[in-house]
């Protein structure tokens, strides 16, 4: 589990714990410990779906947050947390994955930690099944479109709902049904060409 952000004494009572920073003037407090606590695994997840690498995907996680509690007053509320926090980190992995470093250095995911993630199985077949399994996903996934994977990861791996992606990626419910079926499609087709 990742650490929450840094806490300090709050001065004025003594032993009670503060944020670093207090909330922007006019937002309703927010339990950021809860909100941390409730969302850094799902977040994380998601930036090593996009990443590709534990280390980028942990530091992209710490980054999410730090600017979801710079941000705080921008939240107006007109999306769930969890949703804003996604629109954070797609932006955040995708400032990345265009960045000079990231143009320059290539990494595979490790197997292991999308294994490790899954959870244990019942038999060894099984771990190899689901290895190799896990191995033919992520090269289909990898050849698709940027936008095309995205779409899958939010609706396969984090389970959002159409709406959901459509308010997150700015774009109609009927536009997000309609890139999802071709991204399936797309999936599909390359899928096929791995076995």
């Amino acid at each position: 589990m990742h650490p929450a952000p840094a806490l300090v004494e709050n001065p004025q009572e003594s032993g009670s714990v503060a944020p670093a920073a207090p909330p922007p003037p006019g937002v309703m407090p927010v339990d950021f410990a809860a909100v941390y606590e409730a969302h850094s695994q799902q977040i994380f997840y998601l930036a090593l779906r996009l990443l590709g690498d534990p280390t980028q995907a942990e530091d992209a996680t710490h980054d999410v947050f730090m600017k979801a509690w710079r941000h705080l007053g921008g939240f107006r509320g007109e999306a769930d947390v969890r949703t804003w926090l996604y629109r954070i980190t797609l932006n955040h992995c995708s400032n990345l994955r265009s960045s000079w470093h990231a143009r320059n250095v290539h990494t595979q995911p490790d197997d292991t930690v999308f294994e490790n993630l899954a959870g244990p199985t019942d038999s060894p077949f099984r771990d190899v099944e689901m290895s190799e399994l896990g191995r033919r996903i992520q090269g289909a996934l990898a050849e698709l479109p940027e936008e095309y994977r995205v779409l899958l990861l939010l609706v396969a791996d984090q389970e959002l709902s159409y709406e959901q992606i459509a308010q997150l990626t700015q774009q109609s419910t009927d536009a997000v049904r309609g890139k999802l079926h071709r991204a399936r499609k797309a999936f599909g087709n390359v899928f096929r060409k791995t076995a």
